[in-house]
């Protein structure tokens, strides 16, 4: 049996709320340590943010879970001097402060790089390590009004709308760190050099907008919202409503689902609406809008999917977690008996879990400092004098 692919990497955590918490719990469900370091006060906000299961939310309970937990002041002295100790130990730090606050503590990356110069340290923020915005505050909302991701977002003639996914956290916060983080690992096992990974979320969604750029570059400027080929502005993308008050979605852009599209529809008439935008988009729009009302969800569920063009059910989310596919490919599992989603990357040769369920604020801390060396009264004294 090959160990986990990511076993012997060691990582701190200093991350709280979502971005970072997510970032690192992949990292533990590939085979990382990670010990979430959290201060003697508040520590992790996300554990009492939202619906509470027991002593924690369950926000906290799917973002932590396969972690160790040490609760730690590193505004005292001593807390400093155990950090260094761990950091001799690691191969990656992750904070999510604003820029300088790790500097100010005496622990920014200058310092844990003399210490111990293949430490990958990775910092998350809104607006990046420079630049004039980088002391400003923010959340996902603010980093998607910044990348001009948020206005392509929502329907023909209505606001920006508002995503319950955080595109700016979690593309720019979890996923661009991870792929920061491990490029940085990858070069400092061969180097024996980190290197400071600079995460910018506003940066991260920015970047990744491909299809608006296509616009700037070809026109000056996006189309308005909603009227782009993937947000709505052809008949053969996009959302329509059933007569139950659901919704199918249709994503037949290549010519050939088109064409079955319209064949399971017995509308013919409908095949060189396939791209068609202005006028004409927008009365096959119409047509198409008026057939789907026709019938309930399930209904057309039971038709398409005997259809290889493209068109399924919009689902609530706790449709998906019974979904027959989203089931076989294991993607919900069930840690102390909350269910959650599974790492989504798959592995040969690796299988996910059994994960440990999200720590106690400093559940591990005895079991991390015996791992340092110290001993009971040692750990005791550190203890009394609320440095752990």
């Amino acid at each position: 049996m090959r160990p986990k692919p990511l076993h012997g990497l060691r990582v701190l955590d200093l991350t709280r709320l979502l971005p970072g918490p997510l970032a690192t719990q992949h990292l533990a469900d590939y085979g990382a340590e990670v010990i979430k370091i959290e201060d003697t006060g508040a520590g992790d906000y996300a554990r009492t943010m939202g619906a509470m299961n027991g002593a924690t939310s369950y926000f906290y309970q799917v973002v932590n879970r396969g972690k160790k937990s040490l609760r730690l002041d590193l505004k005292n002295e001593a807390g400093r001097a155990l950090f260094l100790r761990l950091v001799a130990s690691a191969d990656v730090v992750v904070e999510g402060f604003r820029p300088g606050v790790m500097d100010k503590l005496g622990l920014g990356y200058t310092t844990l790089a003399e210490a111990k110069p293949a430490i990958v340290y990775c910092s998350i923020s809104g607006y990046g390590q420079t630049g004039p915005y980088a002391q400003r505050a923010g959340h996902d909302i603010n980093y998607l009004g910044y990348s001009g991701v948020l206005d392509q977002i929502g329907v023909a003639g209505g606001p920006p709308a508002i995503p319950n996914l955080q595109i700016g956290d979690l593309l720019g916060g979890s996923l661009s760190a991870l792929l920061g983080l491990l490029v940085a690992v990858i070069d400092a096992k061969a180097t024996g050099r980190g290197r400071h990974v600079d995460v910018a979320m506003t940066d991260a969604a920015l970047a990744h907008a491909i299809f608006p750029l296509v616009e700037v570059l070809a026109h000056g400027g996006v189309r308005p919202r909603g009227e782009d080929l993937l947000t709505g502005g052809v008949p053969c993308y996009g959302v329509y409503e059933t007569a139950d008050g659901r919704h199918m979605a249709v994503g037949a852009l290549e010519e050939k689902f088109w064409l079955l599209v319209c064949d399971t529809l017995g509308r013919p008439d409908l095949k060189a609406a396939h791209l068609a935008t202005g006028a004409d988009g927008t009365q096959a729009r119409n047509e198409l809008a008026a057939i789907f009302r026709g019938r309930a969800q399930a209904e057309w569920v039971a038709i398409f999917d005997a259809v290889d063009c493209c068109v399924t059910p919009v689902l609530r989310l706790e449709e998906s977690l019974a979904n027959p596919h989203l089931a076989a490919r294991g993607m919900v599992v069930e840690v102390a008996g909350v269910r959650q989603f599974a790492p989504p990357v798959r592995l040969s040769e690796f299988e996910p879990g059994p994960a440990t369920a999200a720590p106690e604020a400093g559940g591990n801390s005895d079991e991390i400092l015996a791992g340092l060396g110290l001993d009971a009264a040692q750990i005791a004294r550190l203890r009394a004098d609320a440095v752990i």
